[in-house]
């Protein structure tokens, strides 16, 4: 029994190892290009200039956080579309934790 509930806890912990954040950061970067880099190449913001992803506007709009960013990903809201039907829960978390982690370093990567 002891042996059983030590190979469930060891795959458990290779499978959280295997999708942890160093790999979803990789493909925050592949999901932005991917579905948000025609509107917001470089935390830009082509159809509104004033509401691009830069963190002072960011925090300017009240969108400076995960729960944000997640809520205007699957939604969309005016001009963006929604892209909870398109993007799978853990997608549209990798690419908030994305925009945040760009928007710190100013968009410089």
């Amino acid at each position: 029994m002891k042996k059983i509930i030590s190979v469930l806890l060891l795959s458990v912990a290779l499978f959280t190892f295997a999708f942890s954040s160093p790999a979803l950061a990789a493909d925050g970067a592949a999901l932005f290009k991917a579905n948000c880099a025609q509107c917001h190449a470089g935390g830009k913001n082509l159809v509104k200039a004033e509401k691009n992803l830069k963190k002072e506007a960011l925090e300017k709009y009240n969108m400076y956080s995960a729960e944000a960013i997640v809520t205007q990903i699957t939604n969309g809201k005016g001009a963006m579309p929604a892209f909870g039907k398109k993007l799978k829960p853990e997608e549209i978390q990798t690419l908030a934790a994305y925009v945040l982690e760009q928007a710190d370093a100013g968009w410089k990567k």
